[in-house]
């Protein structure tokens, strides 16, 4: 890998302005790298081209001087911190030094995960390498920043869609002195026994999201409208992959709006945000397919009711089994009525379910307090759940301060 003492030396501000200058070419629908990019993500996901386009405009349009740099100082307490010794009030003086070679294992779904890790191990001066998936888009973008700033391409190399046991990889493993991590848990255990054994391991496992719609969000059919419209597009975009798709919502009685006129409103709400973003498939895969059928069985006999419209593969399904877990399924979605966030509490912890984040659609006390003992590390209004800011922290980790260690001078 290249040696980053290039990077090192430039000032960290620079580095910003490289990345912020690179996303925002990739912010062009028509640069001709971001349309190759586009269609091998097809590619490799089978998603259709305007699911594609709104997830990179999502991820280079987050990528920003002011965001990177609001993100840093947020956890660093200023950007000169990562170029040497800052006075911090009531402390020593702290140097945030890069903490050295850092891994990135790239997700098998979201789009370009790997990619914001990587831009603040770079803005940390650490030299970076990347799985990279089969799309090949963190290589794609390596070459621009490159353009943009020869130190910065020098410091970020790709190995795409190396196997597990490719040697070169598992040696970029154990160089590591960190290692981040997005999959399931046996990936997540294979790569920690292969990483260095003093190496951080910053894991991001799967997890899921859920909404609660309280009953002051139903007092209006215009108000209960624009909830379902916001959930809709949380719950169909990326065909409900990702730790921020929203397959789960509990709809809380007493408003205006019943719970069950609520569904016919995500209902419809589905199928108009379906238009925008059309599935990678035509019908529902057989998962799905099984448990559509299964909840149209049971509101056959007035257990529930399914809202599904013909031809389209999302559906809604209300009051399902409660001893069974929801449905992480493609564009699926289980609506449960309930008299208080302390039902969803205990829905969650029954189920174990591994919450990224909590949709809400008014500011209350009660729920923010249920939503946090869920363990969701992410509150949001329906509607933003996939388009996270860069400056928050992702899975209750920060951005950059994984990839610094601490110097101080008494």
């Amino acid at each position: 890998m290249a040696d980053p003492a290039g990077l090192r030396a430039l000032p960290a501000r620079a580095i910003v302005a490289a990345l912020a200058d690179a996303a925002d070419r990739w912010r062009d629908a028509d640069f001709p790298p971001r349309v190759r990019a586009t269609a091998r993500i097809r590619e490799r996901t089978g998603y259709t081209e305007p699911v594609v386009d709104a997830a990179l405009d999502r991820l280079f349009g987050a990528l920003t001087s002011a965001a990177l740099t609001n993100a840093i100082c947020g956890e660093l307490g200023s950007v000169d911190a990562l170029d040497g010794f800052v006075a911090r009030p009531g402390r020593a003086d702290g140097y945030a030094a890069p903490v050295g070679r850092v891994a990135i294992v790239a997700s098998d779904t979201t789009i370009g995960v790997a990619l914001v890790p990587a831009a603040f191990a770079l803005c940390a001066k650490c030299d970076v390498a990347v799985r990279d998936r089969g799309d090949a888009l963190c290589a794609a973008f390596a070459e621009t920043l490159a353009e943009e700033r020869r130190e910065c391409g020098a410091a970020l190399a790709t190995h795409v869609a190396a196997a597990h046991d490719d040697a070169a990889w598992l040696a970029e493993l154990r160089a590591a002195d960190a290692v981040v991590a997005f999959g399931g848990d046996p990936a997540l255990r294979a790569l920690r026994a292969a990483a260095a054994p003093q190496a951080r391991f910053i894991a991001y496992g799967h997890r899921t999201s859920a909404g609660y719609v309280a009953r002051e969000a139903l007092a209006t059919q215009d108000g209960a409208r624009a909830v379902a419209r916001g959930a809709a597009v949380d719950a169909l975009l990326y065909d409900g992959d990702g730790c921020l798709s929203l397959h789960t919502i509990f709809v809380e009685r007493g408003g205006e709006i019943g719970v069950a006129r609520f569904a016919q409103m995500l209902s419809h709400a589905l199928d108009e945000a379906a238009v925008e973003f059309p599935a990678a498939f035509a019908l529902p895969p057989p998962r799905a397919a099984s448990y559509r059928a299964g909840a149209a069985f049971r509101a056959a006999v007035g257990d529930g009711a399914l809202f599904a419209s013909t031809g389209r593969p999302h559906v809604a399904v209300l009051d399902p089994p409660r001893d069974e877990p929801p449905p992480l399924l493609p564009r699926t979605v289980a609506l449960y009525g309930v008299d208080g966030p302390a039902e969803m509490l205990a829905f969650v912890r029954a189920h174990a379910l591994p919450l990224e984040a909590v949709a809400v659609a008014v500011d209350r006390a009660d729920v923010e307090r249920a939503a946090i003992e869920s363990g969701a590390v992410k509150l949001a209004p329906f509607g933003s759940l996939q388009t996270p800011r860069l400056e928050d922290e992702h899975g209750g980790i920060g951005r950059i301060a994984p990839f610094v260690k601490w110097i101080v001078r008494s």
